[in-house]
């Protein structure tokens, strides 16, 4: 196994090499966005420019897919003034409900809210609340600031002739798509409205939650609040995204491969999985749900310091959630991103557990690196293992996916109370194993 880690440092070092044009792409390209948006604020100062998010570049630095990156644009108001009115048939277990914006009456500082553009007055509503802020009209309004103030920095030179496609932003989506040229690469912005409210995300229970993360950063970042975003004509839903990339970032600051890891696996989503993006897959933002996960289920560095092994270990977490058609949200596993995602789950479970029985094929970037692959590491019984967790929770802890590393030849782990914890497990397995493993 030692003579195929020039393969796996090889394939990295390519990746990486992309890297930091990627970041600059980005960053040049968000900065034409920024001149649109400055100037849609002084055309309407309800919408604010927010210079404060330093992640985009980071992020589409760490992909190699060209998917759409989010842009925020902050609406001037105190989120937490509002009255936040949810569906009585909510199920919290799945995550917060979409829910209604409600302007009370008697509010501070949000006359400018209640006005037609961007308001419903329903007086049915009761003698608390004046009416809705309503998403639908929001987006239309901020829609006619974008083209106004593209035009406007077209006429004034403020952006380069042709470095900015709006066609798509009369169609009637949830966000603002804009394309723009930077370099040789076209970078997609979905520009979104947000209402910011300082409610703190309840924060996971479990102890290897926390040590996963570094010291209190966890705790720093959910209760950095969340945003509103629009989920319908009328409603409104929590976003999670700018939380999820800071945790991401955060996992970054810690020894070991955890995001080359999942550049890696991107990579080879990107190419081998997706067709180089030409056939339906998994999202960057699936993968990086599986990392999060990962880290909490191995959150000892030794887990990471080993670049093939920091793979694999996003690998088990991969399988095992396409094995059971369930990759539950990190910070509300009562909600399945696989669910109605319209994939081809056992197509991608194949394609998946191919790379992860014989990488090598997969990782040759350059002639030199042609030859024969070794045997494949696994045999057709793993994914009767891998559905373990579907028929019982409990088989959701380290215990269990450490033994589907070693199944994997890359459990390295010296700890004995973890080495024994993985040989019990193990036990409980082994009548299945013996059958089809």
């Amino acid at each position: 196994m030692a003579a195929q880690v020039p393969l796996w440092r090889h394939y990295l070092q390519a990746v990486r090499s992309r890297a930091a044009a990627r970041a600059q792409d980005f960053q040049r390209a968000e900065d034409v966005v920024l001149t649109v948006l400055e100037r849609a604020h002084a055309l309407d100062p309800r919408f604010l420019v927010d210079y404060s998010r330093d992640l985009g570049a980071f992020q589409f630095a760490l992909r190699s897919s060209d998917e759409p990156s989010e842009l925020e644009v902050p609406l001037g108001l105190d989120g937490d003034a509002l009255l936040l009115e949810e569906p009585p048939s909510a199920e919290p277990a799945g995550g917060p409900a979409c829910c209604r914006l409600g302007v009370p009456r008697g509010g501070a500082g949000l006359d400018r809210w209640t006005e037609d553009d961007v308001f419903s007055a329903a007086p049915e509503s009761g003698a608390e609340c004046r009416g809705h802020i309503v998403p639908g009209k929001v987006l239309s309004v901020l829609r006619d600031l974008l083209v106004a103030a593209i035009v406007h920095c077209k006429h004034q030179g403020l952006i380069a002739p042709g470095s900015l496609n709006a066609s798509s932003l009369q169609e009637e989506e949830l966000h603002l798509s804009l394309l723009v040229s930077s370099g040789w690469r076209t970078v997609r912005f979905n520009v979104v409205p947000v209402v910011r409210r300082r409610q703190r995300v309840p924060c996971p229970e479990g102890a290897s939650l926390v040590t996963s993360f570094p010291a209190g950063g966890l705790k720093r970042v959910l209760g950095q609040g969340v945003d509103l975003v629009p989920a319908s004509a009328q409603h409104w839903r929590v976003s999670t995204g700018h939380l999820l990339t800071r945790l991401l970032s955060a996992l970054g600051t810690l020894p070991g491969y955890r995001l080359d890891g999942l550049s890696i696996l991107n990579r080879v989503n990107h190419v081998s999985w997706r067709d180089n993006g030409h056939s339906a897959g998994l999202t960057f933002n699936h993968l990086k749900m599986v990392l999060l996960w990962a880290s909490v289920l191995f959150p000892a560095p030794e887990d990471w310091a080993d670049l093939e092994g920091a793979v694999y270990r996003l690998l088990v977490v991969l399988l095992c959630c396409l094995a059971t058609r369930n990759l539950p949200h990190f910070l509300w596993p009562g909600r399945n991103l696989l669910r109605d995602s319209d994939l081809d789950l056992s197509a991608l479970y194949q394609r998946v557990e191919c790379f992860a029985s014989q990488p090598e094929a997969f990782l040759r970037i350059h002639v030199t690196h042609l030859g024969r692959s070794p045997p494949p590491r696994i045999d057709n019984g793993i994914k009767a293992l891998l559905q373990l967790p579907a028929n019982n929770p409990a088989y959701w802890v380290t215990a269990y996916f450490d033994v589907l590393l070693d199944k994997f030849q890359v459990f390295n782990i010296q700890d004995k109370e973890r080495i024994a914890a993985m040989k019990s497990i193990f036990q409980k397995t082994k009548t299945l194993g013996s059958e089809d493993c």
